[in-house]
Parts: structure tokens; C-alpha cells; sequence
């Protein structure tokens, strides 16, 4: 953290126009990284071993350096973007105070509506496919009406960073962040459905992979 407040303090002193956007985007990932380690600790002791952290197969292995990726993009992008032009740069056309604005809301409510799931997930809570044992279907909070919403809020708060800094790299880590969780997703689906069989087919047929579905 003192690096990155050093980074920071020099462009303050060089007026550097995205100074706050930056701060934001680069913070709020740190945050966000950082409570998932808390989240994994908590679970461990509560379980008494590691909730699944280790990729299985080739894979899983692809898709964690997929999603590595997309972390140090989160939390390293701003540092590089200072004085960067081209694709590195902002897009001008992308600059707004009001993008600027959905920007920091959709990081602040992101971040908050994980922590939500995280209460409804409890001692359940996992990274990805647990074959050692799953035996509590969640269907309350964030999961009554979506099968995945941590990815769909991580999606939330990667589409703030990329209001705050309509870069390249930021609209990238978007695309990649959505296809490893597609692919994942899928994965933890024919897991599921294979352990709770028709209780998970009813599940899916009443709520969405990463948006809510509103039966009428």
C-alpha cells in the first residue's frame, strides 16, 4: 500500500487529470481481492480446510490464469496509465463526469452486494467446484433469483472500473472476466445438477445465470 500511495502522491504533484479515477479502480480492486482472502480464511476455519482453492485439470488451470489476468488488470492498470496514449489511454468518447458517477456507484454497490452473498452463502461459500461435499443447495439472498451472482457482481464492479478508465485494457478485462465465468459457471452447473438432480433443474428453470429472471 505505501507504493501505491507513493504512485498516487507523484501525479497529485503532476495534475494528473484522472488522478481520483485511477485511485478508485486500483483501491477498490485491492479491496475487493483482499476480502476474498478474508472470505476463504473464515470458511477454512469454519470447515476445518481449504474451500477448494486449487484448480483441477488443465481446464481450471487455463481459466485461473484467465482470472489472475483480470486481478492484476483490475489493481495494476491504473498505476500504468499514467501519461499513457493509444489504446492504453482513456477513450475519449467514453469520458463523462456522469459515466464517472455509475462508475464509483456500480464499484460501491458491486462490492456491497457480494458481501451480501457472502451472508447468504455462509460456510457453503466456495471457489468453484467442491467434489469433497456439497450438501446445502443456497437459495436465499442474491440467490433466489441468480444461479451466479458474485460473478455477476464482480462483473458490476469490473464495468465501474471501465467508466472510470474507458480504456482498452479495462473494456478487455470485461470480455475476459465474463467468458471465464461463462465457462465456469457452466462447469459448476453440470456439477450441481448431478448432485441435486431435479432440485437444480428446477432452480435454473426460475432464475438466471448472472442476471435476476422475475417470474410473473
Amino acid at each position: 500500500m505505501t507504493g501505491l500511495a507513493s504512485w498516487f502522491a507523484a501525479d497529485l504533484a503532476a495534475g494528473d487529470g484522472f488522478l481520483w479515477q485511477r485511485a478508485v479502480v486500483s483501491i477498490s480492486g485491492l479491496v475487493y481481492w483482499i476480502g476474498v482472502a478474508v472470505q476463504l480464511r473464515r470458511v477454512r476455519r469454519r470447515i476445518g480446510r481449504t474451500p477448494n482453492l486449487n484448480p483441477k485439470g488443465a481446464k481450471e488451470r487455463v481459466l485461473w490464469v484467465g482470472w489472475t489476468l483480470v486481478v492484476l488488470g483490475w489493481v495494476l492498470q491504473p498505476l500504468w496509465l499514467r501519461g499513457a496514449g493509444g489504446w492504453l489511454g482513456p477513450i475519449p468518447a467514453l469520458v463523462s463526469p456522469a459515466a464517472w458517477v455509475v462508475g464509483v456507484a456500480l464499484i460501491v454497490l458491486g462490492w456491497l452486494a457480494t458481501l451480501w452473498c457472502y451472508a447468504a452463502m455462509g460456510a457453503a461459500w466456495r471457489i468453484g467446484i467442491d467434489r469433497r461435499g456439497t450438501s446445502k443447495l443456497v437459495q436465499t439472498g442474491p440467490y433466489r433469483r441468480i444461479r451466479h451472482p458474485i460473478y455477476s457482481f464482480q462483473m458490476a464492479m469490473l464495468a465501474g472500473a471501465a467508466l472510470l478508465l474507458p480504456t482498452g485494457v479495462s473494456l478487455a478485462l470485461l470480455v475476459l472476466h465474463f467468458v471465464c465465468s461463462s465457462v465456469k459457471a457452466a462447469d459448476e452447473e453440470k456439477f450441481l445438477i448431478g448432485v441435486f438432480g431435479d432440485e437444480y433443474r428446477d432452480y435454473m428453470a426460475r432464475t438466471g445465470r448472472f442476471f435476476a429472471k422475475w417470474r410473473r
